[in-house]
């Protein structure tokens, strides 16, 4: 006796459920990386529009000599908003990156690998532009 056909066609032996792929056995979360992307999308307009404006328009020749990069970077409203923007870009880029990478079909296993992999190349990233903005603050 044959066994039964799942969504996708394959036949599963006598008695045993049919294999079928669900979202939720593939990605803990299904959605919630979807939602971020758009969330951090929608942060990264706002941010580099700021970003553009503040460094590229309102800048007489449309860039900043060190010293004046230095004043801005300072000023307290101005370093939260460029550590919010390299925290958001960041993780909006490496969030399309995994999306690319999971388009290709991995298993659950590797998956969870690349999630875990991206997450760290977004700490150390951040780590390393924190670090960059410390300097620049700490050291004029």
């Amino acid at each position: 006796m044959a066994g039964r056909a799942d969504e996708s066609g394959a036949l599963s032996a006598p008695g045993e459920r049919p294999v079928r792929w669900a979202p939720e056995e593939r990605d803990t979360l299904p959605g919630v990386g979807w939602g971020w992307q758009a969330v951090t999308g929608a942060l990264v307009l706002v941010l580099v529009t700021l970003h553009m404006i503040a460094n590229h328009f309102v800048v007489k020749g449309g860039l900043r000599d060190y010293q004046e990069v230095i004043a801005y970077i300072t000023n307290p409203v101005i370093l939260p908003l460029e550590t919010l923007f390299l925290v958001v870009v960041s993780w909006h880029g490496l969030l399309g990156l995994r999306a690319v990478i999971f388009d290709f079909g991995l298993s659950v296993r590797a998956e969870r690998i690349v999630t875990r992999v991206l997450l760290g190349v977004w700490v150390v990233t951040v780590l390393y532009g924190l670090t960059l903005l410390a300097i620049l603050v700490t050291h004029p």
